[in-house]
């Protein structure tokens, strides 16, 4: 027995190795933690919800936002973004605008180790989002 128990450890890490990729939730919201290195106002909420039909849509924090979207392997990147445009507080706005631009400047993905989905710049820190509970 314990040889078999051996064995079947030894062989443990070989298939972890086979794990299936990672891939993106569909059709579900995130929320936005950090635009980069900072964190989000108190309060304000910003999502992200990525289509099956390759369109990205959400709340930018005072208004509603859209784009088309691609996602290869490990790679995505967004169209022209388009907004609502209704005016709130002037933080709420710089910190909306810094999240629109952020998002057409993302060239990547990948999940954390805390399993946070983080979309990439060619340079720079990521945005950082919660997939919202169902």
């Amino acid at each position: 027995i314990e040889a078999v128990t051996g064995v079947q450890t030894c062989a443990l890490p070989i298939l972890g190795c086979a794990a299936k990729p990672v891939e993106l939730t569909r059709d579900r919201g995130y929320m936005l933690e950090w635009i980069g290195e900072n964190p989000l106002i108190d309060r304000s909420h910003l999502t992200m919800t990525l289509g099956e039909d390759g369109r990205a849509y959400g709340t930018a924090g005072c208004n509603h936002w859209f784009a088309p979207y691609t996602v290869e392997d490990d790679t995505i990147s967004f169209g022209m973004v388009g907004s609502t445009r209704k005016m709130c507080a002037p933080a709420l706005m710089e910190q909306e605008q810094r999240f629109l631009d952020a998002l057409t400047k993302v060239q990547r993905w990948d999940i954390s180790p805390i399993d946070q989905l983080r979309l990439w710049p060619a340079e720079g820190k990521p945005l950082r989002f919660w997939l919202e509970d169902s």
